[in-house]
This record gives structure tokens, sequence and C-alpha cells, in this order.
């Protein structure tokens, strides 16, 4: 089928389709951390990370049991790397090329604000310290420069009624039914869900 499909593949085709920007979306954009950014932010526990590095790209959710992340100074932010599955794709990414976005997502309300900058990593103690969790401190923690901050449009968390489709996700399979499938039966299945709950428990931190 691609092989049919007219590709947009200049930039005057692309803008031809589409009339100019409204003045409110390009006077929304701040580059610093202002007094009603700072709070939108902060009220945030969970983002969604956007890298990008020579071998493809990557999206990941960060979330936290409060402010997902910290502000450095008004022109910095920094996020804690909290355990996951040591894939670190996107911590390769930020160590090969430094961009980033960061999409901040609150329940209920059908706007996020978007931060894109530049990214570097750091192990400093005092840095994972402000993070302590239960005893624990995250393994690193991402600074991000700001470049620019902004609301994103509400229509598609509008379109797609995401805070009223509670119960959407009933019928999907589950990640031990995905994984027992590409590892064909190998490993996942029921065993693999059932210890899953615990398992988050002990290694939240």
């Amino acid at each position: 089928m691609t092989d049919t499909v007219t590709r947009i593949d200049t930039l005057e085709a692309l803008l031809a389709l589409y009339g100019t920007p409204g003045a409110a979306s390009l006077r929304k954009v701040a580059h610093t951390m202002t007094p009603l950014y700072r709070k939108w932010i902060m009220s945030s526990k969970l983002c969604v990370l956007s890298t990008v590095g020579p071998e493809g790209t990557d999206g990941s959710p960060r979330g936290d049991d409060g402010s997902v992340v910290q502000e450095i100074d008004p022109g910095t932010l920094a996020l804690p790397d909290w355990r996951g599955n040591n894939r670190l794709d996107s911590l390769r990414n930020i160590v090969a090329d430094g961009r980033v976005s960061l999409m901040f997502i609150v329940p209920g309300s059908n706007n996020v604000v978007r931060v894109n900058g530049r990214a570097s990593l750091t192990a400093d103690a005092d840095m994972r310290a402000r993070f302590e969790r239960k005893g624990r401190c995250p393994t690193t923690v991402i600074i991000v420069e700001i470049k620019e901050i902004y609301t994103q449009c509400a229509r598609a968390l509008m379109r797609a009624g995401i805070w009223s489709a509670t119960d959407a996700h009933a019928h999907l399979p589950t990640v031990g039914d995905i994984l027992a499938e590409v590892s064909e039966g190998e490993e996942g299945g029921r065993a693999y869900d059932d210890a899953w709950g615990a398992r988050a428990a002990r290694t939240m931190w």
C-alpha cells in the first residue's frame, strides 16, 4: 500500500495544505518557567519523554508519586530515572544526542504542557539525593535545559475522551500474553502476570 501512497516530501507542499498558525499558538511560547507554567508542570505526576539517537527515536512514560520533575532554576528541570527494565533506550539517546521533548499530563485535564530542550545525565550524589524515596535514590537524573514551553491544543484528548473511557482496557491482552506471543510461549503467560504486582511493589524505587 505504501508504494501507491503519494507522499508529501517538501515543506512547500505541506504548508499548502494548512493555514497559518493562530496568533495565540505562537504567543503562548515561553523560554523559561513562568509562574503559571510552573504551577501546571509541578502539578503533573506523569510525563512522556521523547528522545532521538543514532538507533532511532524513543518515547517513554515517566511517573512519580509527586511532581514528576523538579525545577533547578527557571531554565532547568530535573527528571529522576527510577528503576525500569534497564533497556536504557532513552538514556542511550540522551548520551548520543541531547535533544528531548517532555509532555506533561494531569488527570482530568485535556490540556498538555510541552517542553522542548536539551538534556544531559548526571549521577551526582547530591542531585540524586534530591529525589530520595524510602531510602533509595535514582541511579541517574536527567537534566533538561529548557528551550521552549507551550501548551498543546486540547482537541486530541477531547477527541479520544481519554478521561471518560475508564473501562477501555478491559479487553486488552496483558503483558504476559504479549510476552508469550512474541517468545512463542517460552516466557510470559499467566505466571508472569500473577507475579508482576508483587515484583513491582518491591522495586518501585
